[in-house]
């Protein structure tokens, strides 16, 4: 990629830098937000005696919008700003979680997480494409971002167990919302406005296909991202939980949170490594290497209990957000620049709109059968997605063998 080896002049990467910092840190945030609920779940369970499916089903609207709004987010960035879009996340999201916090009632709270879906959505239909554009070296930068994303997840289980041990349950609300806040304020005033952008008009590919192959990959990819978003859903949501019930000893909710973000921040070092690998190894290839490791690490995770489920979990989990970094990659790589936006902001509706209906489906999978029923139901979903992947790959393979060369023009929209 040619554009990777040009130089930089020293205030174009000054500014390339803190954009991609403020990215970064806002993926970090994101994630956080979205699952320090599950989490304090558990506290409230104890306090209120409700069963845990019907608690979980209070966030269902707010999982739900954050997959819907993907689609109008991306569309308002790209006619719009993308840079004036992402404050509108860090506030409304700073704003929303402290709404949270100030629920009195539990209906008050169901609308305050619907709030925190709203405003969260934001983040990857424009912040994604934000970052394949301002980045250099792109594979690099990619998975960087996707291990942000990935420590978000990591910590939201341990940092929220423990400020609600010390400081109530509200405080876990509270404090990240000041974080959204103050960074809102530093990110207004580091990140100038570029004014009106718009998605870049016609433009090449990094590796150019004909435009029914093109259609074609991205179609694919589009299924494969509805599956990736029930399995990530169902394990990232339910993992405390899993924790709690599946260790088979009486573990205090700090301590659940601990192993939680233990186990999360084993898809970070997966994440690294991605960066590097796909600049060696086709990242089709890498796809179904990994969506088959997926498969038989929930295989395993649905078998497992005691101390002996966490190598599981930790490699079912390195697998899902190996899987969602290298899905990244490939759409970057295969997508014309005048498609981006909209095929991201598609890619992540399928991803998170599942998140609604999973969290449902869990409650009522959870009441029904408990989390051996919730991790069967899941493994046959990474079924399907290895399925998937291995027919993507086939394609791809034989697609790139009679690619356009580099130079042709991508077709216009």
């Amino acid at each position: 990629m040619s554009a990777m080896n040009k130089s930089i002049a020293p205030d174009d990467a000054r500014h390339r830098s803190r954009t991609i910092g403020f990215l970064n840190w806002g993926h970090l945030l994101d994630h956080y937000v979205l699952l320090i609920y599950p989490t304090v779940i558990l506290g409230l369970q104890a306090f209120d005696g409700r069963q845990y499916g019907d608690l979980l089903k209070l966030s269902w609207a707010g999982f739900t919008v954050f997959g819907l709004l993907a689609l109008p987010c991306g569309w308002i960035a790209d006619h719009w700003s993308r840079r004036n879009m992402m404050a509108v996340y860090f506030f409304g999201t700073g704003i929303a979680a402290a709404a949270v916090g100030l629920a009195s009632s539990f209906t008050m709270l169901a609308i305050a997480l619907c709030a925190v879906g709203v405003f969260s959505a934001i983040y990857h239909p424009v912040g994604l494409p934000m970052l394949v554009d301002t980045a250099v070296n792109r594979a690099r930068t990619m998975s960087w971002n996707g291990v942000c994303g990935n420590v978000g997840v990591s910590i939201a289980s341990g940092i929220t167990a423990f400020i609600v041990v010390a400081f109530g349950w509200r405080a876990a609300f509270f404090i990240p919302a000041a974080v959204f806040i103050v960074t809102g304020a530093f990110y207004v005033w580091f990140v100038p406005d570029e004014g009106r952008r718009r998605a870049m008009p016609a433009t090449v590919h990094d590796v150019v296909l004909n435009r029914r192959l093109t259609i074609t990959v991205v179609s694919l990819f589009m299924v494969l991202a509805l599956f990736s978003g029930l399995v990530f859903n169902c394990l990232t949501i339910t993992l405390p939980k899993i924790v709690d019930v599946r260790i088979g000893q009486d573990v205090p909710i700090a301590m659940v949170g601990a192993i939680a973000t233990a186990v999360f921040l084993c898809g970070a070092v997966a994440q690294v490594s991605m960066g590097r690998l796909v600049e060696r190894v086709p990242p089709h290839l890498v796809m179904s290497g990994i969506a088959v490791t997926q498969l038989v690490a929930m295989l395993l995770v649905t078998h497992l209990t005691g101390w002996t489920l966490l190598p599981a979990l930790a490699l079912a989990v390195a697998a899902i957000y190996a899987q969602v970094t290298v899905g990244d990659f490939i759409l970057a790589r295969y997508t014309p620049s005048a498609w981006r936006g909209r095929v991201y902001s598609l890619r992540f509706f399928l991803i998170f709109t599942t998140a609604g209906p999973a969290v449902w489906a869990i409650g009522r999978l959870w009441d029904r059968g408990g989390a051996d029923l919730v991790l069967f139901v899941t493994a046959v979903i990474a079924a399907l997605f290895a399925i998937n992947s291995l027919a993507i790959t086939f394609l791809v393979a034989g697609a790139e063998g009679r690619r356009t060369p580099a130079a042709v023009i991508a077709p216009a929209e």
